[in-house]
């Protein structure tokens, strides 16, 4: 007998990322354009790496505050204040190992083996997974596709709520979809959450990348002292900072012992000199998010205008995140295709199996980049379509 069969069997069953699957069929490939991945082609910027390496010559390199050092919490509370103008106290704050760790440890605390917590799909893969691995049941609740644009069905999310429901996770603006709640479904969304007394955890990793200016509609926006609402994100995006692994919780205040007890067990916090790196992105890194979002801007245009004139593909430019989500008439396996489109274009896209229901006929392709790459991509691709 294998030496696997006497693993757990939670372990057992957590599934290969389809994401990973494709990267590494074809990573260091010669020419290879990879928007595979949710993350741009910029390093971190110096700024931010000389604050970590400054304090990791300074020799800030002990154990550390579980929930975050003081000056990385007072920094997300004035963060807050200045793009979503509420003023949380840091107790709100915990620094995680990842926006994935954020999302662990929070499905750690709100869910027993059993219960059920409902995620709009397609949706990033591992929402799901770390639930099923966690002991809980994962409920996807398709979006509606129409007319290349997604949008929310609240019957069909109050239809799979059930008496073992614990709560709703909630990425917007979406990976991989793009789309971007307004104010009214998250109202509605939050009044079905109060009325079967249920959490709501919610992802806004991408609240900044919204094209329409300004940020993406929030919770924060309407929310209400005794809503049971946690907020998961990471420095990641914002900042190219995808290689560190720093994120954070915002949470009620009461919550404070079993979070930082959940960071104790798993990490024992993030290193000191890491988030002073964090400390440097917040307090100086609104220019770059800035610049970021702006080139996001300009090659989703270059990307999705080039896509659709072929009149072979079904899209509509996303309101907000980073991703251009594709239905190409001729594609009935998104798995194949993209080892199909990486082989004879050069070109890496995310398969839309890998994000659940709804995703299958899809291709993700990640547009944070130089517009110049973006643009020989899309001739790449188009040329492909075509002759599909």
């Amino acid at each position: 007998m294998s030496i696997v069969n006497s693993l757990s069997p939670r372990a057992m069953a957590a599934p290969e990322s389809g994401i990973v699957e494709v990267v590494n069929y074809a990573r260091g490939r010669k020419g290879l354009l990879p928007l595979w991945v949710g993350e741009g082609d910029l390093p971190t910027p110096d700024f931010i790496s000389r604050a970590a390496m400054e304090a990791l010559a300074a020799g800030e390199t002990f154990y550390t505050w579980q929930r975050g050092i003081p000056e990385l919490r007072r920094a997300l509370s004035d963060y807050y204040f200045r793009h979503f103008s509420v003023r949380l106290p840091v107790e709100h704050f915990y620094v995680t190992g990842s926006g994935m760790q954020a999302i662990q440890i929070s499905v750690q605390a709100l869910t027993s083996p059993g219960d059920e917590f409902v995620y709009l799909t397609p949706a990033w893969p591992n929402i799901a997974a770390a639930l099923e691995i966690a002991g809980a049941r994962s409920v996807g609740v398709e979006l509606q596709f129409e007319g290349g644009k997604w949008g929310l069905d609240l019957d069909r999310i109050e239809a799979a709520i059930t008496q073992k429901t614990r709560g709703i996770f909630v990425n917007t603006p979406s990976n991989p979809t793009g789309w971007t709640a307004t104010r009214e479904d998250l109202g509605q969304i939050l009044a079905l959450a109060r009325k079967h007394d249920l959490w709501i955890m919610a992802d806004e990793i991408y609240a900044l990348y919204y094209f329409a200016g300004g940020r993406a509609p929030s919770f924060l926006d309407i929310m209400e002292e005794g809503d049971k609402i946690i907020f998961v994100n990471s420095f990641s995006k914002n900042w190219s900072m995808t290689g560190w692994r720093v994120g954070w919780i915002v949470a009620p205040p009461e919550m404070g012992q079993v979070l930082e007890n959940l960071i104790q067990y798993s990490t024992s916090g993030v290193a000191q000199f890491m988030q002073k790196g964090a400390v440097a992105a917040l307090d100086q890194g609104d220019d770059f998010v800035r610049a970021n979002i702006a080139k996001a801007a300009r090659s989703r245009d270059i990307l999705c205008d080039a896509l659709v004139a072929t009149n072979r593909v079904e899209t509509l430019k996303p309101d907000g995140a980073l991703y251009a989500f594709l239905k190409i008439d001729g594609v009935a396996d998104s798995r194949r295709a993209a080892i199909d489109i990486v082989d004879k274009t050069g070109v890496g896209l995310a398969p839309g199996t890998a994000f659940g229901a709804g995703g299958e006929l899809f291709l993700r392709a990640c547009f944070l980049r130089d517009p110049g790459q973006i643009a020989v991509a899309a001739e790449r691709l188009c040329d492909y379509i075509v002759k599909l």
